[in-house]
Parts: structure tokens; sequence; C-alpha cells
């Protein structure tokens, strides 16, 4: 569960203005935060599968999320998955 510090680190890296939390990038972010700590719970304990669908989920609305981003905002789309460590 990625705690109320960790997200809003997560949102103030990426977000536009001070009322930004629920553009794409801010989600994406989010998102890769989640991620990331849920990988890391799947290292230690394999056998967690609702942990694993969770996880095949967000990674699924990521992608959805930065296809979105690629079409609207490339130059956006670009500096975030520079900024994020993602690969295409």
């Amino acid at each position: 569960m990625i705690t109320k510090d960790n997200k809003s680190k997560a949102i103030s890296s990426v977000q536009k203005s001070k009322q930004d939390v629920g553009s794409a990038q801010v989600q994406v972010s989010v998102l890769t935060a989640r991620i990331k700590e849920i990988t890391e719970h799947l290292q230690v304990h394999k056998q967690d599968h609702k942990a694993r669908r969770g996880l095949i989920q967000m990674v699924g609305k990521r992608k959805k999320l930065l296809g979105y981003l690629e079409k609207k905002d490339f130059e956006g789309y670009k500096s975030l998955i520079s900024h994020l460590g993602l690969r295409k």
C-alpha cells in the first residue's frame, strides 16, 4: 500500500500546477510508485496471486495512459518517461 508521503512525492514531482492532481502525467507517476512497491512485495511473497493480478492491471492501466499521453502531448510523454525511468 502506497503511503501518503510517497504518493504526495510522486504527485509533486510531475504536477504542472498546485491543483493538478488528476492529469495523465500525475496518474502515471502514482501508478509507477504503486507498481514499484508491489513488485518489491512480490519478490518476497511469490505466491501472492491477488497482488500479482493487481500488478498486471496497474501495468495495463499505465500503458493505456502512456498511449493517450503519447498521442496528445508527445513532448510531455518523452519528458515523463525519462523522469520516471520507463522504457517505451
